[in-house]
């Protein structure tokens, strides 16, 4: 069976604990206004298999806390996720948070950015046996902006893993999704995920 990346991995184990942490947190978000999701319809189309989604859930994952290319996400309480997966080993996640105001927007905004940035130095600081390379795939013109990345890792027993990750904001309310499977940059749908991040953005209305 191939390996995952700790964060692909750590979406995996995760899921039952989600749903149980979704049942916990709901209630102290039921009266706010949840921001606009992606639906399944909305990712990068998969060859072979059809996305499913997840129900939109209060709060930011618990395992974002081990996602060294997200270290800013963690610990806002106005935050909702959700995630979407395909029959094969294919994910998607997004979550979303809604700032006091637009100063501390921006300022999650900058801090992911770098986060994304520096993810690979991180990942190859902690596991020498893991190569990482990011790639900056550039500025999306839509509300306040976006921007796309793209981060490869192969471990030194061979196994191979391709993510892409967005940050975009509208007003006070920022919307990162991350989209991730086995494999290279080659098989990055790269276009479609633009495509997807700016619907996302569009949608926090």
């Amino acid at each position: 069976m191939p390996k995952r990346t700790r964060a692909g991995a750590l979406l995996a184990l995760s899921a039952a604990g989600l749903a149980l942490g979704t049942a916990l947190a709901a209630p102290a978000h039921a009266a706010r206004s949840t921001p606009g999701f992606l639906a399944a319809r909305d990712l990068p189309p998969h060859p072979s298999s059809s996305w499913t989604a997840d129900m939109v859930a209060a709060g930011v994952p618990e395992d974002t806390e081990g996602d060294t290319c997200l270290r800013a996400l963690p610990g806002h309480e106005r935050a909702w996720h959700r995630d979407f997966r395909t029959d094969l080993d294919t994910d998607a996640r997004q979550i979303t948070v809604v700032l006091p105001d637009v100063r501390s927007a921006k300022a999650l905004v900058k801090a992911l950015d770098k986060d994304i940035r520096s993810c690979p130095r991180r990942i190859e600081a902690a596991d020498p046996e893991t190569g990482a390379t990011g790639r900056d795939y550039g500025r999306l013109a839509v509300e306040e902006g976006a921007h796309v990345y793209g981060l490869h890792t192969e471990t030194s027993w061979g196994a191979s893993d391709v993510r892409l990750l967005s940050a975009g904001r509208d007003g006070r309310t920022v919307t990162v999704v991350h989209w991730g499977q086995l494999g290279g940059f080659d098989g990055a749908p790269v276009k479609a995920f633009k495509k997807t991040t700016v619907t996302a953005v569009n949608k926090l209305h």
